[in-house]
């Protein structure tokens, strides 16, 4: 179906032998949650917001020829007798050079009275999206975006397998406001050996209502969407997009599959053509709707720890980066959202009608 490379996997290829560059992680007693340390992300380029740099003038390590600038890749979709980490690729994948974990090492969590930590123990890898530089999921293909979801798919499987993993979190930063560093089109895709506090909330309340109603929540708020129709922004045969009832920012979109399914890597190759085709609707929509806006582009799907979860489904989330949290958001953890998400439902959908995508 699609033609692949895969090279030996990254953590063969390179080590961080400075034992002051190695990640923690470490818990905080006061909120019980998980804190990653990684010294060496404060290296990235346009790490912290007073650096300036003029993109311009820099060389994008992402762009083929420069493949020497980026760690070897761990697989490839690339041109038939093209040799890996050569140009002749399509979607490449490569460890992160400034990673928040690393592959080497043990988990060892060590208790000190009131604090706890283990080894910054993980897997932190990028996805370039494509050869081109300018390029969007807007502007990619169908086939291009579904091929993109097929390869996070294939690595997901792939770190599956390392029993210390609980959790994989796959998510794309869209522009500086979103924290991407670098602007040649990619996605992230990290691995942990815990489950974060957010998503164990995210799970326990979809296991309460399922104990209470036997049936997944998710599943239900597909049902009561298209029946009310005012979050719906737009559907396909196998997806729907909706504004949440509780849009924690403005135009916060969900995409959904219609089907029941726990776990993202459990997708097939023809549910990830049409995945592709609403994820380029909704962010062609939210593009002439709020002006191409930065966004963060999250997969929720369940940990590893169990092979199934009926009480939970995934799916994804889009935050368009339209405002700033301040001391109240901080200080409480609420979030004040001031356009209801109806209101951004009916903009998005007008703009779906209007425009051919």
């Amino acid at each position: 179906m699609l033609s692949v490379q895969q090279s030996e996997p990254a953590w063969m290829n390179r080590m961080h032998d400075n034992r002051n560059m190695r990640p923690e992680i470490r818990k905080d007693p006061l909120s019980n949650r998980w804190i990653i340390i990684s010294k060496v992300r404060s290296m990235r380029p346009n790490a912290w917001i007073t650096t300036r740099h003029k993109s311009a003038d820099l060389i994008c390590p992402f762009c083929p020829g420069n493949e020497s600038e980026t760690p070897p890749e761990v697989y490839a979709i690339r041109k038939p007798d093209t040799k890996p980490n050569k140009p002749g690729w399509s979607i490449r994948v490569i460890s992160n050079k400034y990673p928040a974990l690393i592959i080497e090492g043990e988990i060892n969590p060590i208790s000190n009275r009131l604090y706890e930590k283990m080894g910054g123990v993980g897997a932190h890898e990028v996805l370039i999206e494509t050869s081109h530089h300018d390029l969007d999921l807007t502007s990619m293909s169908r086939k291009h975006v579904a091929n993109i979801f097929w390869v996070i798919r294939e690595r997901f499987l792939d770190l599956s397998r390392d029993k210390r993993f609980q959790f994989i979190i796959a998510f794309k930063n869209h522009g500086k406001l979103a924290g991407a560093s670098i602007d040649h089109p990619h996605f992230q895709i990290i691995a942990i050996p815990l489950i974060p506090k957010q998503v164990e909330e995210e799970l326990d309340g979809a296991r309460q209502y399922y104990l209470k109603n036997s049936h997944c929540i998710f599943c239900d708020i597909i049902d009561q969407e298209l029946m009310i129709s005012s979050r719906l922004v737009t559907q396909t045969r196998h997806f729907i997009a909706i504004e949440p009832y509780a849009a924690r920012s403005p135009y916060e979109t969900w995409i959904v599959p219609r089907s029941h399914q726990c776990r993202f890597q459990e997708i097939s190759y023809e549910l990830t053509s049409d995945l592709a085709d609403i994820v380029k609707i909704t962010l062609h929509a939210m593009n002439q709707s709020i002006g191409k806006p930065a966004f963060n582009l999250v997969l929720h799907t369940s940990p590893l720890i169990k092979p199934d979860y009926p009480e939970y489904h995934w799916h994804l989330e889009i935050i368009p980066k339209l405002m700033n949290f301040a001391g109240f958001e901080i200080g409480t953890g609420y979030h004040i959202n001031p356009i209801p998400p109806e209101e951004a439902a009916a903009k998005l959908r007008e703009a779906v009608h209007q425009h051919s995508f």
